[in-house]
Formats: C-alpha cells, sequence, structure tokens
C-alpha cells in the first residue's frame, strides 16, 4: 500500500454514512477534482469526531477512517475554497490532535520541473 502524495482536506463538514461512491461524488462536486486522479481527499464530520480519507490506487478506491473516543480533530479556520493541501507532516498533525496553525512556512529549495 503506497499512501497519496497529495492530500486535500474539505474545509466544509461532511455526513460520514457516505462511503466510497458518495465520498467520489464530493470530490467531483463539492471540491471540483478528480477522485481517479490518485490525490487523497480528506473528510471530517460536523461534530469533529470522525475523519475519512478517500484515495484511488491501481484496482480501485481505498477509504481510510478514523473515530476518536475522545477528544476532536483541530478546528479549521479557512477563509475561502473548499479545500487546502496538507503536507504529509500537517495530515499526521491532524492524526495526532495537534492543531494546524502555520504562521509562517519557511522556503525550501524544489528543483526546477522542465515542461518538455
Amino acid at each position: 500500500m503506497r499512501p497519496p502524495i497529495t492530500l486535500w482536506l474539505c474545509t466544509q463538514p461532511t455526513d460520514m454514512r457516505c462511503s466510497y461512491d458518495g465520498l467520489a461524488a464530493l470530490v467531483r462536486r463539492q471540491l471540483g477534482q478528480n477522485p481517479l486522479s490518485g490525490h487523497g481527499f480528506i473528510f471530517i464530520n460536523r461534530r469533529r469526531t470522525q475523519l475519512k480519507c478517500l484515495y484511488f490506487q491501481a484496482g480501485g478506491y481505498c477509504v481510510w477512517s478514523k473515530r476518536l473516543e475522545r477528544g476532536r480533530f483541530a478546528a479549521l479556520s479557512v477563509s475561502s475554497g473548499q479545500a487546502i493541501t496538507l503536507s504529509p507532516a500537517e495530515f499526521e498533525a491532524l492524526i495526532e490532535g495537534l492543531d494546524l496553525v502555520v504562521t509562517k512556512r519557511r522556503k525550501r529549495w524544489h528543483p526546477k520541473v522542465s515542461a518538455a
């Protein structure tokens, strides 16, 4: 199993009764993205006690979920947009109960991608 590299967090509360097809429909309708892209799409319920991650690998959809017995996932203060991109470290922080407040992101070197 290889986890998705790009993770998108839906900022709108989601009905956790949704499974594969329902979550894929939300990705298309709410986020305007292709659920078959290989990206991971993360959804949290209104009470912030349940989380689901949908992604597609060769052969089919995968759904990963977590329900908290105590506590809540971090509150998101997003001013605009339906989704935000999370790094693997931010996703891990969300899962572990840490707040996702980034006051300043440090610049990092990235290799240039040629348009060939």
